[in-house]
């Protein structure tokens, strides 16, 4: 009764998570409020680390979520090392390739298959027994688009001509340096202690990736139908 009362708490802490994290509806945006042209080699690249950071922490909501569901199913570290590192140079190669020129996805594609995303991971988090070899394929597939999200918000900021590409590395270090917290804020809050729970999959991995699930399912359908 103890571990079913701790589970249920978990589940609404989420949930209360969830929650808080929807509410302000990320009003807040990337604004680059300096003029990069004055600023010094040293003050342009933490500018745009912390651009990055900031694009997951706390604004990017649907990469949050993408990121811990891909921590769930299989919490212990080293499992979602593998994940992330697919995860890293797919969405590298087309953030890179974008601010180049060489692709211009449209975001009234790119955003929806970003929710997408998110929702196939969660369902198979629930029907999965357990994290399959090939996962590493599909989230490298899925890091390929989330790069193309990544991308539509530097070139909406822009990036100097003159640091043009440490700016590009300084912004992709900093969005790594936010998945990671993200990572390890889940390890802390629930892998290092209900990883090895009989009970984890069932009340843990299963009402969180419902929630992430549905949350995912209504970004597919705004974005598809009401963007």
């Amino acid at each position: 009764m103890k571990t079913l009362a701790g589970s249920k708490k978990l589940v609404v802490c989420a949930a209360v998570l969830l929650l808080g994290l929807l509410w302000p509806q990320l009003a807040a945006a990337h604004v680059l409020d300096v003029d990069v042209s004055k600023l010094s080699r040293t003050d342009i690249i933490s500018t745009y680390l912390k651009l990055g950071y900031t694009h997951i922490l706390p604004l990017g909501l649907d990469h949050i979520l993408f990121v811990l569901s891909l921590y769930f199913l299989e919490p212990r570290l080293k499992a979602v090392l593998w994940q992330a590192t697919a995860f890293t140079v797919a969405h590298s190669i087309t953030l890179g390739m974008a601010m180049y020129g060489l692709i211009s996805p449209p975001a009234s594609i790119v955003e929806p298959i970003i929710a997408l995303s998110i929702l196939f991971v969660a369902i198979e988090n629930i029907v999965a027994d357990r994290l399959n070899p090939w996962r590493v394929a599909i989230v490298f597939g899925f890091g390929l688009i989330h790069g193309m999200g990544f991308a539509s918000v530097l070139t909406g900021l822009g990036l100097p001509r003159a640091m043009f590409v440490e700016s590009l590395i300084s912004f992709n270090v900093g969005v790594e340096l936010g998945q990671v917290t993200v990572i390890l804020l889940a390890w802390l809050l629930v892998g290092r202690w209900f990883a090895d729970k009989p009970w984890y999959k069932q009340r843990v991995v299963v009402p969180v990736s419902v929630l992430i699930g549905l949350v995912a399912a209504y970004w597919t359908v705004e974005r598809v139908f009401f963007a």
